[in-house]
């Protein structure tokens, strides 16, 4: 009887979660109807309403609903790692079958992003060695670039949706997703319509290529806790990246890892950026003369730090003022961290229960957080705040995957997306007619037909949707097409650097980070910044090795060192100069 009763209640304890589990929303979807294969990081909320909406949208113009499986790796960087994985080893077995052989490098050769098979390199024509693995490179190269179909190469997956642009160009570069119409399909009135709704580029920022899609849009910027912050003597919202840096937010700032989360990353590269600007504005600058500077650098085809005539000597100077002050500027919000978490989520959520003051946000995580934890009578608990002049306006987009099973279906999706009738699911309130069903998404829709706008036609468009808002897209304060007119993205100053400022952050501020968080506290026990000049010197101190580290040598040199020896050289130097830190503050 004892063994008996064990039994049921094992057996009982693993139909738990089937008995109580939520019936599928697609009640009408049956085995045999369209299944959609999406890799994604957006979050359950977003998950759900677009599975939803796209089920719906599809059963009414093609007579079968859809059942979207998502699937959830964490960020995007998570994300790329596992497709690169999944088509080289795709493209291995497809190149063997073939007959041909399968290289230690043939990974690195298909996957090279720099790599031109019409411009052989210039000691090519001269080492026989480098000629015979430039033509190797190009057969597999253009082998890989020239196949999307399913039954020869494929990682089992439709759609690449969501996280930054910078991952999905990055993937597009490494051949690992096509552009989902034709050049000849592309003059299709319904597809000039769908992509004439939203420019190519605004801001300086890039929101669609013909390989990658921006479906909605995003900024970044600061979420506090006005209860937490009174507790830490501040009285004011933050609203400047340097606020979060104020030593009164010691321990009681959230934030996430850039190396697991490339939206965080492009979070923290605002933040270098900004500073960027700041300093090419005080050395005297316009915003026209920088843009006509910028375009003269570009256009000189010079190498990294050398400038045309028509450039000053001390712009170059200011912008790698910048960056450094840039650099710094993470390094003492990182000395406030009370942790630095895998999950961009998370900050919000924490922020919004007190458990730290602020944090560096995504908009859509600070609104919609603010949106589903508001107090009985309407008080938000959480604000959100985009630094004007602090964030450019980036997209999140979707791309079609190379050899997608089901491409007639993912290139459905995507016309979804960027339909209107997509485009609703952003920011409609629940329960509006096309609204979502159960989560107020609170994200900003693409489309230039939600923002208010001088063309009588998209005015009024704007006009009919605004009642249905869960957000004011005509405050400026939100509105992305205001928001970004105040911020014009140079790609020369930060985007080559993405990757190395994201590794930096990580030596800098999370593998070393019981040591900045010691340093720091001493200097503040100590009396602060100022009464530490030479606590603070050590604290702010540039890894000298494998060479020195400042713009220039970021650009141009670590590029010919190896990634990991690097992060444990810069461990090493950051701990090591931490530590003198603290000695310095506490006089030892």
């Amino acid at each position: 009887m004892k063994y008996l009763l064990v039994i049921l209640a094992a057996a009982l304890l693993v139909a738990l979660p089937f008995l109580f589990q939520k019936p599928t929303a697609l009640g009408d979807w049956r085995s045999g109807d369209p299944v959609l294969v999406i890799i994604s990081p957006h979050n359950e909320a977003v998950r759900y309403e677009f599975g939803e909406a796209f089920s719906r949208w599809h059963r009414e113009r093609f007579g079968r609903p859809v059942k979207i499986d998502w699937r959830m790796l964490g960020g995007t960087s998570e994300i790329m790692r596992y497709l690169t994985a999944e088509y080289v080893s795709s493209m291995k077995g497809y190149w063997m079958q073939c007959g041909e052989l399968w290289g230690s490098d043939s990974a690195e050769m298909i996957l090279d992003r720099s790599f031109n098979p019409n411009q052989p390199l210039a000691e090519a024509a001269t080492n026989e060695i480098a000629r015979v693995r430039f033509e190797r490179q190009k057969k597999i190269y253009i082998a890989f670039r020239n196949t999307d179909d399913p039954r020869a190469i494929s990682c089992g997956v439709d759609l690449f949706c969501g996280g930054g642009a910078y991952d999905h160009d990055r993937a597009a570069r490494q051949g690992l997703t096509v552009p989902p119409w034709s050049a000849e399909e592309r003059r299709r009135p319904e597809i000039v319509a769908l992509l004439n709704s939203f420019p190519a580029h605004f801001g300086g920022e890039t929101w669609r290529t013909d390989f990658f899609f921006g479906t909605v849009l995003s900024a970044f910027g600061i979420c506090s806790n006005p209860d937490r912050l009174r507790d830490c003597g501040i009285t004011t919202t933050p609203a400047t990246w340097s606020d979060l840096a104020d030593p009164r937010l010691f321990g009681q700032i959230g934030l996430a890892d850039p190396t697991k989360s490339g939206s965080v990353a492009k979070a923290f590269e605002m933040i270098v950026h900004e500073q960027c600007w700041r300093a090419v504005l005080a050395a005297g600058f316009t915003r026209e003369q920088v843009t006509s500077n910028e375009a003269a650098i570009i256009a000189a085809r010079l190498p990294p730090g050398q400038l045309p005539p028509s450039v000053p000597v001390v712009y170059q100077v200011a912008v790698e003022r910048g960056w450094l002050e840039g650099i710094n500027l993470l390094r003492r919000i990182g000395a406030n961290a009370r942790y630095f978490t895998d999950s961009a989520g998370k900050v919000t959520m924490d922020v919004n229960a007190g458990a730290v003051a602020a944090g560096v946000a995504i908009d859509f995580y600070g609104r919609f957080q603010a949106e589903t934890e508001r107090t009985p009578d309407g008080t938000e608990r959480l604000r959100y705040v985009t630094p004007v002049g602090g964030s450019s306006v980036s997209a999140d987009p979707t791309s079609l995957l190379r050899g997608a099973p089901h491409r007639e279906l993912a290139v459905r999706f995507l016309q979804f997306a960027l339909s209107l009738e997509g485009q609703k699911i952003w920011n409609y309130r629940t329960g509006t007619p096309g609204g979502p069903k159960r989560f107020a998404l609170r994200r900003l829709p693409i489309r230039r037909d939600f923002y208010p706008s001088d063309d009588p036609v998209i005015q009024a468009a704007c006009a009919s949707n605004r009642p249905y808002l869960s957000d004011d897209l005509s405050d400026p304060r939100i509105n992305p097409y205001a928001l970004g007119a105040q911020f014009s993205y140079q790609p020369r100053w930060t985007a080559a650097l993405f990757d190395l400022q994201r590794d930096l952050v990580r030596s800098m501020c999370i593998d070393s980070g019981d040591e900045l968080r010691a340093a720091w506290g001493a200097i503040i026990r100590r009396g602060g910044p100022e009464k530490n000049p030479r606590a603070m010197a050590l604290l702010l101190a540039m890894p000298d090795r494998p060479a020195p580290l400042d713009w220039l040598t970021a650009v141009s040199d670590y590029k010919r060192f190896d990634r990991l020896a690097c992060l444990r050289e810069w461990t090493a130097f950051f701990r090591r100069k931490y530590r003198e830190a603290e000695q310095a503050a506490e006089g030892r």
